[in-house]
């Protein structure tokens, strides 16, 4: 039985241990205060590996594999737990090379679709597709059923369109549970009746929350001149979704060589923020980049200039033109970017509140959140929002 003595971290790799059946892992939370659902991933050196057994003590824990690079062969386990302060776990892992017949209820959920023009029903279309690549040039976003990859958990509710803005936008809920499933991000009538979430944030062209994009001197440039576009969903859950999104051959200005770049978007169950892994084929310390959140209308802005930045504000979901049916709704958002690869912080302008970055290796990660004052289990106002930010920094930190 190989022994691991780790720190607290969001991704945990055990390196390449000597190859036993049994595996124990030790997890430290260094913090005086607690955590909950923390995000525990153990890389695999086994690729034979079918299924597991995670135990905390006596207790059985949910978890599940995931192939990342699509080669049939699980690279990841995944499992979650609670800390208190200063509280160190071991927890026993048995690994087999036969399937599991047991299932765990799903606590997340993802979606990717194309359009049934023959389905007029907004809740209920049916093409469900796993990936989409696009050449140059070619749009899919109103071909798309909710413009791109929808998933959840049960507090939150992220789609990425898939269009040259490749902007994240968001979904509100008023009670927890999974919705997206029944609602497909648009609820009818009857099902808002019933408290089901909705769209509670107006993007348009703006960063909307974390969209990563390139930078021209003075604001945020989209990824227009891109080679192949591709969304492709990586992990379904029962506990954490991943969203694959690849722009190749991207020529982010006029000059510059072309660079492959791929964002990983994950969401685990009980956690707002969704994570965000960037890679490049190659070091792009010459490419501007830029990141940040929309300036939602009569917004407040919380900034500590060392990397986390948020705001709480009201305005409508829609479009002016698409206004009947909603209600404006109030929001906070929130991104942090280790401070390592902030060149600068923006000055707010009608749009958004942006970084620009500067990124000297090949991949860098970063993070984004999100509530909705609609939540009967949130944040109702832009101090108790803050505070929650400020929170959150320390925890990722």
């Amino acid at each position: 039985m190989s022994q691991k003595n780790i720190l607290l971290a969001l991704v945990i790799s055990l390196g390449t241990p000597v190859w036993a059946q049994k595996e124990q892992v030790t997890v430290k939370n260094p913090q005086s205060v607690a955590v909950s659902h923390y995000p525990i991933v153990v890389k695999l050196a086994d690729k034979t590996v079918k299924s597991a057994t995670v135990k905390d003590g006596n207790t059985t824990l949910a978890y599940q594999l995931d192939d990342l690079d699509g080669d049939g062969a699980y690279d990841e386990l995944f499992f979650q737990s609670d800390f208190k302060s200063k509280e160190k776990k071991t927890f026993d892992i048995t690994y087999s090379t036969q399937p599991s017949d047991g299932t765990f209820d799903p606590q997340v959920y993802i979606e990717l679709m194309l359009t049934n023009k023959k389905v007029k029903e907004s809740n209920k279309q049916d093409l469900y597709i796993s990936q989409l690549t696009v050449d140059h040039g070619v749009n899919p976003y109103w071909m798309l059923h909710h413009h791109g990859t929808a998933f959840e958990n049960k507090l939150v509710a992220y789609r990425i369109y898939f269009d040259h803005r490749q902007t994240v936008d968001i979904y509100g809920k008023y009670h927890q549970g999974l919705e997206l499933k029944e609602t497909q991000f648009y609820p009818d009538d009857t099902q808002k009746a019933t408290g089901y979430g909705d769209d509670v944030l107006w993007v348009g062209s703006t960063l909307g929350l974390g969209t990563l994009r390139g930078w021209d001197g003075t604001q945020p440039v989209m990824l227009e001149d891109v080679q192949h576009r591709t969304q492709r969903i990586v992990a379904r859950g029962p506990l954490r979704t991943i969203v694959e999104v690849k722009d190749e051959g991207w020529v982010a200005a006029p000059g510059l060589q072309p660079v492959d770049m791929t964002q990983t978007y994950t969401l685990a169950a009980g956690r707002r923020e969704c994570r965000v892994d960037v890679r490049f084929n190659r070091p792009v310390k010459d490419i501007p980049l830029c990141t940040g959140i929309i300036n939602v209308k009569n917004s407040v802005e919380y900034t500590d200039h060392r990397g986390l930045r948020g705001c709480w504000g009201t305005d409508w979901p829609v479009s002016a033109k698409d206004s009947v049916g909603h209600k404006r709704e109030t929001v906070g958002l929130g991104i942090y970017v280790p401070r390592d690869y902030i060149a600068s912080e923006e000055p707010a302008n009608k749009h958004n509140y942006a970084y620009v970055l500067s990124v000297p290796t090949d991949h860098f990660t970063y993070y984004i959140t999100f509530g909705s004052d609609d939540e009967d289990f949130g944040y109702h106002s832009a101090q108790s929002w803050f505070d929650y930010l400020k929170a959150w920094k320390r925890e990722l930190e």
